[in-house]
Parts: structure tokens; C-alpha cells; sequence
């Protein structure tokens, strides 16, 4: 490429820094840096997710790393100044290119070229030469009629010793260079266009701001709100099934601002269909809209990639959320020993709960109604010493499952996603499901927690007893509480375990059965002086301080068996005391308890005073619309449009001249000469000089 082609604009009159800033800002080096810069700031916004609460980016990079970026624009890559300002320079600098090369370009388009010496024509790389049996105007007239069969435009030149013939194909070429770039220009107006850059504007210009508050809608003050003539912008529209709503949220960096629409969207009905493997297959809305100026009804329904428009605005169908949906909960107190207790709320609402001297807040934040789970069966040992069953359950739940061949999915049924406030104003979110899943063959009721948004949940498995509810497994754990019933238990198993001819092992059996039930309840520290423990960890702190290491694997065992046999007991005098029968020693009543003893261990450490159960809902859907006014669409479209022309034509179409020069020959004859330019020189071009020049050079000797 030549240095005439990738030199600017330049200008004759001005300072001579002004004339080196318009030659470098309409030069093609200049573009082609800008949109370098362009395309590695878009590779930046695609990896780092955009619009992400801060603390997100704290979690992910660090303090000083989240702060870096945030300083940057990394967040809000695409409305960032310095994205936005690269736009225009980039604009100007192929428009100042455009205006550089058009008129060559027209130039180029009118000539032909036909004022060329005949000696050049022997320094071009295709070129032929002979005589044809032709007089000189025969000549001239076959040589016209065979350029325009073969689509060739042609000029003559008519000269006193001979006659030129300038001839030219494939001058779309041409304007294939003006097409690709008017379509950057014309994408990039449209970009800035249907980006926030006008509403950012307007924003400046008549006194808004943006509202980093909460509250209801109605209630946001004037000056966060955009009129309803809002020439572009591009918000979220959730509307619940049976209301209506008029009112966009646009997300910006620092806040929102709400823009009013010029008509409410009423959803009478939301479908959404799902796949197998629980994912939405289809979800669209029928929706009627209420045009505000003239009271207008008209129903539309709206799919993903078939949005509805009304006066110039486009109605998308985005996602689908909870619409408030009504929920009842059962409470269960886990601390106290305080009876279960009914709560009410709304998905989206909170409630207020007392434990005792402890207030909590709660707030409702999902309610899923399918929950499709790949429930293959994968062994393994759980660890029982904390609630974190995370390890275990990626082979049972989510889509984090770790890979292997096998696949059962199941739907799993309906749950619940709550968090709990404390009073310093700490969230943990709990994540509960309302049916019991099957797992490694015992069905349990899965009970999950996470103290940031970022981690997996952690699940806390409680068997189901033969009701399939968690009512055996709570009658157990409140049992264990209870210091009589561990001394009868304990006196029970003692009494079953010892053999007949040895009643003298009853009594020590019996306190070894009492202090296993003490230990794992909490009630009798692991040693003297300790801090409190519970669970199989307060076993096992007692067996490090009072059992040699070398005996402590024997020990633990017979511990852990004579745990097993007392809560069996303690179990059966809790159903007792309910009216129920006593279990049988099968091997159901076996898993039973085997899970029962893991989920008490691991329930001394949930982090939470109450647990929620899901008794009932009314689910209430919502969807999710995107509303975007977007004028700069037309002119992306048409840039599109130019850039497939553009790139189409200089690629594909050659741009060629032909030269024949005619000049009397001996004997009547006239003498040819002739010569190709092309842009490329491709085997094609070969060919086809080869093709003309047989046919022009016909009946040559």
C-alpha cells in the first residue's frame, strides 16, 4: 500500500499543528488504530460482565483491583466517556477518509484512461501484439462489438497514426471502498445514537439525575424520570400476570433513572415450556397495551425474537421473573425448643420473626416451581462434621455436576429462597426444598445455606420419615434435648444390649450410652473446662482427650455403635410420647437413623436459629419485557447492509482496464497492440487475458 493511501487529509491554509492533526485524524492509519482499540475495549467488555453490583467485582478481583477498574469504565465498557469518544474520533476519521477518497473515486469512475501512450502498453504484465487481415475501421468495429458482448464499457480515442481503445470492468470495486466505510460511520452514528449517550444528555440538560434509592415506583421523585418523548432509550419493563405497568427502569452506572412510556402493558398470560433438563424452551406473554393518548386496547403477543411495536417503541420479550407470588411457611425453631409456628409472605416482601429474645427479618426473594435435578447415583462417604455437603451434592444436584456417564433427571418439585436478617444487619441465604429427594436410596429433605451470593449453596439432608415428612426426624432432635428421656434411653439400651448372662455390663453400658447421648446433645463439655460442642465432633473431642491414639479407632467405633443403638431408643420413647408406634429394626428404620444421626450432627452447626419450611404457595408469574426506542436501528441496518455490499464487491469483483491500440498495418492489414490492469493479479485474471487476447489476436498469423 502506498503511502498517498494511507496519508490524510491535507490542507493548505491554518497553523501547522492544525494541519497535522486534520492529516493524522483523517489518515487510515489513524482509523485502523481506532478501531483496533475499539474491538480490544469490546474483547474487555465481553469477558468482564457488565453492570454488576460493586461488591461482585470486589469477590472476583479484589479491593484494589475492583476499584482500578471500576475507575476505568471496565463495568460499563460500552458507555464508558473514553469508549464513547473513541466512537466519535473513529467517526470523524473515516468520514474525513470517505471525503479524502470520493472524489478520486468519482474521478476514477468517469475516466477511461484512454489518453495512455501506445509504447506503455508494452510495460504492463499482461500484453499481446499482432496483426489482423482487417482494415483498420473493420478492425475498430469488431474490436467494439466483442468488448460489449464480453460486458467491457469502452471509449475510443481516435489519433492521427492509429486509434486507442480504452475499456474498463469491475468497477464496483470502486464503490465497494466508499460502502465499507459509510457502513462504520453509519454503525457507529447508530450505536451512539441508541446508546445512553442522549439520554445522558437530556439528563444534563434538563435537571435529572439518577435515584440509587428503593421504594415503590410511583414514588421516585420527578427529577429521576425521562418523558415519555424520550427520543432513545432501552430499559426493563416487569409486569406482573393480571397488572399492568408504564414505567422503565434504565440501569446506569450510578444509579437508575425511570422512563415513562406512552402506554401501559397489561399481561393477561404468561407460557413458558421447559426442556427436559428444566431449562425454558419457549416462554412468551400475551399482553394487551393501553395507549395513553387515545385510550386504545390492542393484544399483542410477544416471543423471544418476535417483539411487538407501538408508536416507534419495541417491546422485547427479555426473561421472566417471580411476581409476587404468595407463600406459607412453616417455622421450625431449631433453638429454644419453641413449638413450629405458621409465617406468611410474598415472594419480593418481608416478615419479621422472634426467637425468644432473638428478632430476625425475612426476605422472600424466589420461589421455583420446577426444579429439574440430575439425581444419578454416586457412592461416596459424606463429611459428617460440617453442613458443608457441597462436595457430595455436585453429583446429585445443579448443573455444576462434576462429569461422568450417567444422567437421571427428575424433577424435583417446588422451593423456596429466603434470607435471614440478623440485628447487626447480616443476610444469609437460605435455599429449602418443599418435597424430600431420593438419594443414594433414602429420601431427604434438603435444607440449603450460603453467606454470599457468589458461593454454592450447602445442603443439609434430614431424612423423611414414613409420612415423608421431617416430623420424626424434628420429634428426635427435640428429644435429644430432653436430660429424662436421654436417662431412659440410655437405661433402655443398657438393658437391650447387655447379654443375659452378664447383667452386670447393664449398669456400665448404660452410662456409656448416657455419656455418648450428653456429648453428641451438647449437654456434657468433651472435657473439663471446654468450650460447649455438639454433635459427632463433640465425640470426637472426647475421644482425643481421653482415649490414647492408638486405642482410638476401636474406641470410636463401639462409641459410635452404642450412639446409634441410644438414639434408636431415644427415638422410639419420642414416638411414643406422640402416639406412635415404635420403629421396626429393618433396614429402612436402619438408614433411618444412620441419615437422622448425621443430619443432628450436622444441625448443631446450621447457621440459623429457625428453619423454613415451604407448606404451600400461589405462584404468580411475571415477565420481564425490554422496551428500547432505538432510531439509530435504521442506520445500523443500512451500515450492515453497506458493509456486506462493501466487503462483497472488494473481495469478489476485480477491477479491470483493457487498452487496444489500432494502427495500420502492411498489406491492408491493421496492427493490434493490446494490454490488462487489474487490482490483482489472480489466476483468473490469467485466464481471462488469455481468453481476450486469442479472440482480439483472431486470424492472427
Amino acid at each position: 500500500m502506498s503511502d498517498d493511501a494511507t496519508s490524510g487529509l491535507l490542507i493548505r491554509s491554518g497553523s501547522r499543528p492544525w494541519r497535522e492533526a486534520v492529516e493524522l485524524v483523517s489518515s487510515m492509519r489513524f482509523a485502523i488504530s481506532l478501531l483496533t482499540t475499539i474491538c480490544i475495549a469490546s474483547v474487555a467488555g465481553t469477558v468482564v460482565r457488565q453492570h454488576e453490583p460493586f461488591n461482585n467485582y470486589v469477590n472476583q478481583f479484589g479491593p484494589f483491583w475492583a476499584e482500578a477498574f471500576g475507575a476505568t469504565g471496565l463495568y460499563t465498557v460500552y458507555s464508558a466517556w473514553w469508549f464513547l469518544l473513541i466512537l466519535a474520533f473513529l467517526v470523524v476519521s473515516t468520514s474525513l477518509c470517505i471525503a479524502r477518497n470520493t472524489p478520486k473515486v468519482i474521478s476514477d469512475l468517469r475516466a477511461f484512461k484512454e489518453r495512455v501512450r501506445e509504447q506503455a502498453l508494452r510495460a504492463f504484465h499482461h500484453k499481446a501484439e499482432g496483426t489482423v487481415a482487417l482494415a483498420p475501421d473493420a478492425a475498430l468495429a469488431r474490436m467494439d462489438a466483442l468488448l460489449g458482448a464480453r460486458g467491457w464499457r469502452a471509449k475510443v480515442d481516435v489519433r492521427p497514426h492509429g486509434t486507442m481503445i480504452a475499456a474498463r470492468k469491475g468497477m464496483a470495486n470502486k464503490v465497494g471502498y466508499l460502502a465499507a466505510h459509510s457502513s462504520i460511520v453509519l454503525i457507529c452514528l447508530g450505536g451512539l445514537a441508541d446508546g445512553d449517550l442522549v439520554v445522558r444528555a437530556q439528563m444534563a440538560f434538563s435537571g435529572k439525575s439518577t435515584y440509587a434509592g428503593g421504594g415503590l415506583i410511583s414514588e421516585v421523585p420527578a427529577q429521576h424520570r425521562l418523558p415519555a418523548a424520550n427520543p432513545t432509550y432501552r430499559g426493563n419493563l416487569m409486569v406482573p400476570e393480571g397488572a399492568r405497568a408504564g414505567t422503565a427502569i434504565v440501569s446506569m452506572p450510578d444509579g437508575i433513572v425511570l422512563q415513562d412510556l406512552p402506554f401501559d402493558v397489561e399481561l393477561k398470560k404468561f407460557i413458558v415450556e421447559y426442556y427436559d433438563t428444566g431449562m425454558p424452551r419457549l416462554f412468551a406473554s400475551e399482553i394487551v397495551i393501553h395507549d395513553h393518548a387515545t385510550g386504545e386496547a390492542r393484544a399483542a403477543t410477544v416471543k423471544v425474537n418476535e417483539p411487538a411495536f407501538h408508536r416507534g417503541v419495541a417491546i422485547y420479550q427479555s426473561s421472566f421473573d417471580d411476581g409476587g407470588s404468595k407463600l406459607k411457611l412453616r417455622a421450625i425453631p431449631l433453638k429454644g425448643g419453641g413449638a413450629p409456628f405458621e409465617l406468611e409472605g410474598t415472594v419480593g416482601g418481608n416478615s419479621q420473626i422472634t426467637n425468644g429474645a432473638e428478632q430476625l427479618g425475612v426476605e422472600f426473594t424466589g420461589l421455583r416451581v420446577i426444579n429439574v435435578e440430575n439425581l444419578a447415583g454416586a457412592g461416596g462417604a459424606t463429611d459428617v462434621r460440617k453442613v458443608d455437603l457441597a462436595d457430595s451434592l455436585r453429583e446429585h444436584l445443579g448443573t455444576g455436576a462434576k462429569g461422568g456417564p450417567r444422567r437421571t433427571l427428575r424433577n424435583v418439585g417446588p422451593s423456596v429462597t429466603y434470607k435471614l436478617v440478623d440485628a447487626a444487619g447480616q443476610r444469609r441465604e437460605f435455599h429449602n426444598y418443599m418435597l424430600p429427594v431420593e438419594l443414594d436410596g433414602q429420601r431427604v429433605f434438603l435444607v440449603g445455606m450460603r453467606d454470599d451470593v457468589n458461593e454454592s449453596f450447602r445442603y443439609l439432608r434430614i431424612p423423611a420419615d414414613e409420612k415423608d415428612t421431617m416430623d420424626g426426624w424434628l420429634q428426635l432432635r427435640r428429644a435429644l434435648g430432653d436430660a429424662r428421656l436421654r436417662e431412659e434411653a440410655a437405661a433402655r439400651y443398657g438393658r437391650a444390649a447387655a447379654p443375659n448372662e452378664q447383667p452386670q455390663m447393664v449398669a456400665p453400658l448404660e452410662a456409656t450410652a448416657l455419656r455418648a447421648l450428653s456429648l453428641f446433645s451438647g449437654a456434657e463439655p468433651p472435657k473439663e473446662g471446654a468450650p460447649a460442642a455438639s454433635g459427632l465432633q463433640a465425640v470426637a473431642k472426647f475421644l482425643e482427650s481421653n482415649v490414647p491414639e492408638a486405642d482410638r479407632a476401636r474406641i470410636s467405633d463401639v462409641l459410635l455403635r452404642i450412639l446409634g443403638g441410644s438414639l434408636f431408643e431415644l427415638n422410639n420413647l419420642a414416638r411414643a410420647q406422640a402416639g406412635l408406634a415404635p420403629l421396626a429394626g429393618d433396614e429402612r428404620t436402619q438408614a433411618f437413623m444412620t441419615q437422622a444421626l448425621v443430619s443432628l450432627s450436622d444441625s448443631y452447626f446450621y447457621p440459623a436459629p429457625v428453619l423454613l419450611q415451604l407448606a404451600d404457595f400461589t405462584h404468580v408469574q411475571a415477565s420481564v419485557f425490554q422496551v428500547a426506542r432505538a432510531p439509530g436501528k435504521t442506520l445500523v441496518y443500512l451500515g450492515a447492509v453497506l458493509l456486506i455490499v462493501g466487503v462483497f464487491t472488494m473481495l469478489y469483483v476485480r477491477e479491470r482496464r483493457l487498452w487496444i491500440w489500432l494502427q495500420p498495418g502492411p498489406d491492408g492489414g491493421t496492427r493490434v497492440q493490446t494490454a490488462l490492469s487489474t487490482t490483482r493479479r489472480t489466476l483468473d485474471s490469467d485466464a481471462e487475458f488469455d481468453q481476450m487476447k486469442s479472440e482480439i489476436l483472431q486470424g492472427t498469423p
